[in-house]
């Protein structure tokens, strides 16, 4: 049994990866600020899925929650007291691309989440990795980074010097800090880039979710770029698989090299939106009305991961098909949005 730290433990995710960590015997350590980004009732409900996976295998001990600001380093600094984790799986972060163009003053969270939050993740990581306690490090990026790349798919190597929104340029950031510190100190770090994840438990600001909501209540779904652009779908357990795997596989520094990997995961196999639509239609049971809009400065034209550096380091790759990953997502989300 390894004791595991998880931040966004309330999040997509992080509550997803957490409960497969419960349910695999290990002792988990969930942090989330529980803010009203979005609804907060959703947040507290997979929490308590987890919590509920803890009960299942016998020690509701096995699940801890801490409701903390990743960017309080001294509430941090006491979760990694009492914690003392081996692995730190940091998933916590201000989401999506479009936020920052809803409000000016939305800018602001993005900087104290993803980057004051990551810097404080690193220096307590460090300081848990010099006392030797911590072995690895496993944190999310993203496959935004890759910003108007249009070389297909996206390999790890590709450049990643021009992101198409703030949240793109501050996950690159905190890919940069974290190599800085795994040079420096040795702290082994791996950076996972997620493909549009999606699947049950998902966020109410993400494509599935508001077009079943859009199909389900009768009104007309936003589709950017007139249904053309192009996501490589990705779902939620093979996101949780990914990571999990990740987490065993903690890098070693090589000449010339630190202990630092980044890892795509990704279904290659991008789905163009409008062929998403017309597959959700099908789960749902309803057609949808489409609004057919530009594409806002924060959209790419299409995402593709080249996950071959993912299935050469642990003889895996996900490969969920839409259908079947929706099919489970409808199942889950008709009953959530007839409550």
């Amino acid at each position: 049994m390894a004791k595991i730290l998880v931040t966004g433990a309330a999040g997509f995710i992080g509550a997803a990866v957490a409960e497969r960590l419960v349910r695999d015997g290990h002792k988990v350590h969930g942090v989330d600020n529980l803010n009203d980004y979005y609804d907060v009732d959703l947040k507290r409900a997979r929490w308590d899925r987890v919590a509920d996976a803890a009960i299942a295998k016998g020690s509701e001990d096995r699940f801890v929650f801490h409701a903390v600001d990743l960017a309080d380093k001294e509430a941090m600094r006491d979760v990694f007291k009492v914690a003392k984790p081996e692995f730190v799986i940091h998933l916590g972060a201000q989401a999506s691309v479009r936020y920052a163009l809803e409000a000016p003053e939305n800018t602001e969270v993005y900087a104290r989440s993803n980057l004051l939050g990551h810097f404080n993740i690193l220096d307590l990581c460090r300081d848990s990795y010099l006392a030797g306690t911590l072995q690895h490090l496993v944190y999310a990026s993203t496959s935004s980074v890759y910003g108007a790349n249009e070389k297909m798919p996206f390999e790890e190597t590709d450049d990643v010097s021009r992101p198409q929104s703030l949240y793109a340029a501050t996950k690159r950031s905190a890919e940069m800090m974290s190599y800085s510190y795994a040079h420096m100190y040795g702290l082994p770090q791996t950076g996972v880039r997620f493909f549009t994840v999606y699947g049950p438990w998902g966020r109410p600001d993400m494509s599935p979710m508001i077009f079943g909501k859009a199909i389900m209540d009768g009104t007309p779904i936003p589709l950017f770029g007139h249904g053309k652009l192009e996501r490589d779908f990705t779902y939620i357990d093979d996101i949780v698989e990914g990571v999990v795997r990740l987490m065993e596989y903690p890098p070693a520094a090589q000449a010339g090299h630190a202990a630092h990997e980044i890892y795509n995961i990704g279904n290659y196999n991008p789905v163009q939106m409008l062929d998403f639509v017309t597959t959700l239609e099908g789960v749902l049971g309803k057609k949808a009305k489409l609004d057919l809009q530009d594409c806002p400065p924060t959209e790419v034209q299409k995402t593709y991961a080249d996950t071959s550096k993912l299935q050469a380091a642990v003889g895996w790759a996900p490969s969920t098909k839409l259908q079947d990953g929706l099919a489970r997502f409808g199942e889950w989300f008709k009953e959530y949005h007839n409550k």
